[in-house]
């Protein structure tokens, strides 16, 4: 790893705690709130590639893990990793790794929103859910039903994350992997 990698590990991180700072909203019958950091996984997936988008989601666990509240909401610690939105945390690297191992060579619009529709909503739903079903105490057809809720936010998330991707690769093509 070089010293360019640990600078874009760590500004993705960054960025991606800095959506946190953004209000979240809360979503009837989950408790887990909608927030802007799931396009942190997106962009850090888009921009840095997979092992580094991955270890940009890896970093920002850790230091949430050693409690500092980059969290929408201004939750940090280890309770976070205990709480309804663990698996969505958990899918956070994954996804990062999926959204940036589909984009790989892609330069057009398409393809780029795709690789955020299967890594940034579909890895971290398919990990997300389950967790809260199983924190939560509900069934999983109802934890996804609720989490129906997520999908309109996110949709618009990819949108914009692939809009920054194309904007960004063109004007520094050196940035991607």
């Amino acid at each position: 790893m070089t010293a360019r990698d640990t600078v874009l590990i760590a500004t993705f991180a960054a960025l991606t705690a800095v959506l946190g700072l953004l209000p979240p909203l809360p979503v009837p019958l989950v408790p887990v709130p909608i927030t802007a950091q799931t396009m942190g996984v997106m962009l850090a997936g888009l921009m840095i590639g997979p092992r580094r988008g991955g270890l940009a989601m890896l970093l920002l666990l850790g230091v949430v893990a050693l409690g500092i509240p980059l969290l929408a909401g201004g939750r940090g610690g280890l309770a976070v990793f205990a709480g309804p939105s663990a698996g969505y945390l958990i899918g956070w690297p994954i996804g990062a790794f999926v959204t940036g191992m589909l984009a790989r060579g892609a330069t057009s619009p398409a393809p780029l929103f795709a690789a955020c529709l299967a890594g940034g909503i579909g890895v971290v739903y398919a990990c997300g859910i389950p967790g809260v079903a199983l924190i939560s105490g509900i069934s999983v057809p109802t934890a996804a039903l609720a989490s129906a809720a997520f999908l309109p936010g996110d949709l618009i998330k990819a949108g914009v994350a692939t809009a920054v991707a194309v904007t960004l690769r063109r004007a520094y093509p050196r940035l991607t992997p």
